[in-house]
């Protein structure tokens, strides 16, 4: 497998997870709250990067200057970026989350053109256009909600959609000359002041409810496969392919969690959504097919 092949590989198994992890993070919210998870994943996330990084076999100098840009980016990421996303589901709709935030690879193309300098083609944005009317197939915009009392709401994932495309942007900026393990676990680390200090009066106001033997399996879930290696599969995908290009395995989210909300929980799956799966597909096969 070419390293091309690897990026695009991990972004898309990056996303797939994310898209998948809405079940489990159902089950564990109804015992911690929010912020408090994430504190927990952030910090899981970290940790299990730090050991991979003590483990292998080659150790890499990572410098302060270094630690001090991935943090920055992390704190962009996690810190600004999953804020806003909470807030913004809570105060509006998962299916206005989806339709919102899926304009993310858009603001992803101009911040790349500003921040990087990479060229906005006209293939990128044949590809973009196509991607993105698959993902409109695949979540169905009709379901969104435009109440003006989820307007700050929609405002907010707005945001998180903004923010995300800054932090994948920037790590590709910052991560391509430097290790990128260790700086996806510093990146992680850059989101835990501000979730923390939400997560402790979440904890304070709500508490923390009953925990189980499978509330810990999903706690390690979310933790280690959903932010440890998912995060750094997508770092990876943003370090290695034009971030015009790593930013169309946002798409794959959705696809998934549309496809475990058949399989688990009996919901359709309409020809307009197997149109959308084909569109996507081929948005992002004619965007890797630019040298």
């Amino acid at each position: 497998m070419n390293q091309k092949t690897l990026a695009l590989t991990c972004g898309l198994v990056a996303a797939s997870i994310w898209g998948g992890m809405y079940v489990v993070s159902k089950v564990v919210l109804e015992v911690i709250p929010p912020f408090a998870l994430l504190t927990i994943r952030l910090a899981l996330g970290a940790l299990t990067l730090g050991a991979a990084i003590i483990f292998r076999k080659t150790q890499t100098a990572f410098t302060r200057a270094e630690f001090q840009r991935s943090f920055l980016v992390g704190i962009v990421g996690y810190g600004v970026s999953l804020g806003f996303q909470f807030t913004g589901t809570k105060l509006s709709t998962a299916s206005n989350g989806s339709l919102i935030t899926s304009a993310t690879p858009v603001f992803v193309l101009l911040f790349a053109f500003f921040l990087l300098r990479e060229k906005i083609t006209m293939r990128q944005t044949f590809a973009l256009t196509i991607a993105t009317i698959g993902v409109l197939a695949v979540i169905d915009p009709r379901t969104a909600e435009l109440s003006p009392a989820l307007f700050t709401g929609n405002i907010l994932l707005f945001f998180a959609g903004l923010t995300w495309a800054l932090y994948s942007t920037l790590v590709r900026k910052v991560a391509q000359h430097m290790d990128l393990l260790a700086s996806s676990a510093v990146m992680l680390l850059g989101g835990i002041p501000s979730s923390a200090l939400f997560g402790l009066y979440e904890i304070h106001t709500q508490g923390i409810g009953t925990i189980t033997a499978g509330v810990v399996g999903g706690i390690l879930f979310l933790g280690v496969i959903s932010t440890a290696i998912a995060m750094f599969m997508w770092n990876y995908a943003f370090a290695r392919l034009p971030a015009s290009t790593a930013s169309l395995t946002f798409f794959a989210q959705p696809v998934v969690g549309s496809l475990l909300g058949w399989f688990f929980l009996s919901e359709k799956i309409t020809p307009l959504f197997l149109v959308g799966g084909v569109l996507i597909g081929l948005g992002i096969f004619i965007a890797t097919r630019e040298r």
